[in-house]
């Protein structure tokens, strides 16, 4: 007879993968295919060119000098402002990003799902903060089994109502969870805004429910005002002032859970963060020291679109400046008229959820000359193509390649699962393996 059936199994040890020892071969869109068996750290070491080197089109780029430029702009400004930040990894889904940023000051990286958080534990990532409640029983027996496992692991996740901290509660209690999950309260940006509790008073009833439940602690309280509606500077500023008031008065009424060591206060996404370190620098001395924590994380690309006009060094330029780091290269393969034009990239390859792609530059395909794309613009895209419009007098053939900017970074990484970290002047020095 066979013996009972171990319905909690042991977790299962595991060691960080090696992406560099991942095989090359047709899951990877654009590599080049005399590469197949490689393994991609081989590939990378050959130091090809991403034109001459046997990448096929459309292929997604990523500059090396705007990457490495950015992840140092925000680590100072972080230092700067004194502010921690835990990038929101949603945007690349990357642990060779990950492990940069890390790099560069990052206290921890942010999640938004269980799924995502479980990819970062696998790449060895010690302090997750989940923006988002966490809801799901098995995702919380999952990391009540981390916790228990690795007394240094660290995770912080959202509550925002009464009912799901008692789902929360119930999920632990039957998970046998040793260790207490840490919360925070967040503050709903507003009427109309995503998720969040909409009034201080329905933040204290939350509280209370978790001082109710063995299985948590409070540690702070957080939001995004980015979803502030009709956003404005004066707008958001208002509402960050709630956060802050928000846990000045828990911090007074006693509610952070004893022991705890640090209040977390934690906003800003990628639009605002210069109003978020203006109002935390203004966060009086609470009882305990205070651990302002900033989330932005579309700054590692950057983009040609959405947050170029949205971005904090427009508003403070001496601050800096970020740097688009993506570049969508595909090939003319149809020139049916003077006046239009098509590639061979579309809807499975380009960011197109806010804006199309911008017709930056053109490779021409007879001399390898790089050149501004004068007279070319985006105008659609299908499946696979992009539609081009072409003033008079733009030089555009057949097989030449075509650069395009994107907007919106978070939707560009998710349409590719490696992509090649190219320098300057082509040469492609590593690959970045993405996780969506």
């Amino acid at each position: 007879m066979p013996g009972p059936v171990n319905e909690t199994p042991a977790r299962q040890e595991h060691e960080v993968p090696d992406l560099s020892a991942e095989r090359v071969d047709h899951r990877f869109k654009a590599l080049p295919p005399d590469a197949g068996g490689l393994t991609v750290g081989e590939l990378s070491a050959q130091r090809r060119n991403l034109f001459t080197g046997g990448y096929t089109t459309p292929v997604l780029a990523l500059s090396a000098e705007s990457v490495a430029h950015n992840l140092r702009l925000l680590e100072t400004y972080a230092e700067r402002h004194g502010l921690a930040f835990a990038p929101h990894g949603k945007t690349s889904m990357a642990p060779q990003l990950f492990e940069r940023q890390l790099a560069h000051g990052a206290w921890g990286i942010t999640a938004a799902v269980p799924h995502q958080a479980r990819v970062y534990r696998a790449h060895g990532i010690a302090r997750i903060f989940l923006a988002n409640e966490l809801v799901d029983p098995a995702a919380l027996r999952w990391l009540a089994a981390e916790l228990d496992a690795d007394p240094d692991f660290r995770f912080v996740c959202y509550v925002d109502s009464v009912r799901g901290v008692e789902l929360m509660d119930e999920a632990l209690r039957a998970a046998g969870a040793a260790r207490p999950v840490d919360v925070v309260v967040e503050l709903g940006a507003g009427e109309g805004a995503r998720t969040g509790v909409r009034t201080e008073a329905g933040c204290a009833a939350v509280a209370d429910a978790v001082a109710a439940a063995a299985t948590l602690r409070l540690v702070g309280v957080a939001g995004y005002e980015g979803e502030v509606p009709e956003a404005d500077p004066e707008r958001v500023r208002a509402w960050l002032l709630r956060l802050t008031g928000l846990a000045a008065a828990f911090d007074a009424e006693g509610r952070f859970a004893a022991g705890i060591g640090e209040i977390v206060v934690s906003a800003g996404g990628s639009a605002w963060f210069d109003a978020v370190a203006e109002v935390f620098a203004e966060l009086p001395a609470l009882s305990l020291p205070v651990l302002k924590l900033l989330r932005s994380g579309a700054y590692v690309s950057h983009d040609d679109g959405h947050y170029r006009h949205l971005t904090p060094f427009n508003r403070v330029p001496e601050e800096g400046a970020l740097q688009p780091a993506f570049r969508l290269w595909s090939q003319v393969v149809s020139r049916p008229t003077g006046e239009q034009a098509f590639t061979n990239a579309g809807k499975r390859d380009a960011a197109h959820d806010l804006h199309l792609p911008e017709a930056q530059v053109v490779r021409d395909a007879r001399t390898g000359e790089i050149r501004p794309a004068e007279g070319v613009t985006v105008t659609g895209l299908s499946d696979q193509h992009a539609w081009l419009r072409t003033e008079p007098g733009a030089d555009l053939e057949v097989g030449d390649w075509v650069g395009m900017g994107l907007s919106h970074p978070c939707t560009s990484f998710d349409k590719w699962q490696l992509i090649p970290l190219v320098e300057a002047d082509g040469t492609v020095v590593d690959h970045i393996r993405t996780f969506f």
